[in-house]
């Protein structure tokens, strides 16, 4: 854990008639997590160690126009942070300013344009993104 900058929140976006296309092909599905946007990172809000001693216990949620989807506690992850950064290391040389996303509490849906995605970490921080079609297709 001493190499753990910080923690911070992130959305971490799919695109399901891709994922469902890939899929079907036999193909990897990275694909459809790939597009510009997909992605948000709260990246006016990197919280140190110090200040998330315990990253083992905050409560995460997301609302979609105001009605809760998602709302779960890193209590509950099935591996630690610890864990993860090592098994994560024994496939890939981790760098400086890389990120790592821990996964997601149940109640994922579908989004649509013009949709008002808010989320936070209790007690730390709240972003609010809308969303935007930009028709994204697959070329598989």
């Amino acid at each position: 854990m001493k190499h753990v900058k910080g923690y911070t929140l992130a959305l971490d976006m799919t695109a399901r008639n891709i994922q469902a296309e890939a899929k079907a092909k036999g193909m990897p599905w990275t694909i459809s997590k790939g597009a510009d946007t997909y992605c948000p990172i709260d990246s006016q809000n990197l919280f140190t160690p110090e200040q998330i001693p315990n990253p083992h216990n905050l409560d995460l949620w997301l609302k979609v126009n105001g009605e809760l989807r998602q709302s779960g506690s890193t209590k509950d992850m099935i591996h630690s942070v610890p864990r993860l950064i090592s098994f994560i290391s024994t496939i890939m040389t981790l760098e400086e300013n890389d990120v790592i996303l821990t996964g997601t509490p149940s109640g994922i849906a579908a989004v649509k344009h013009g949709d008002i995605i808010t989320c936070g970490i209790t007690n730390y921080t709240t972003l609010t993104f809308r969303c935007v079609n930009r028709n994204t297709k697959s070329s598989l």
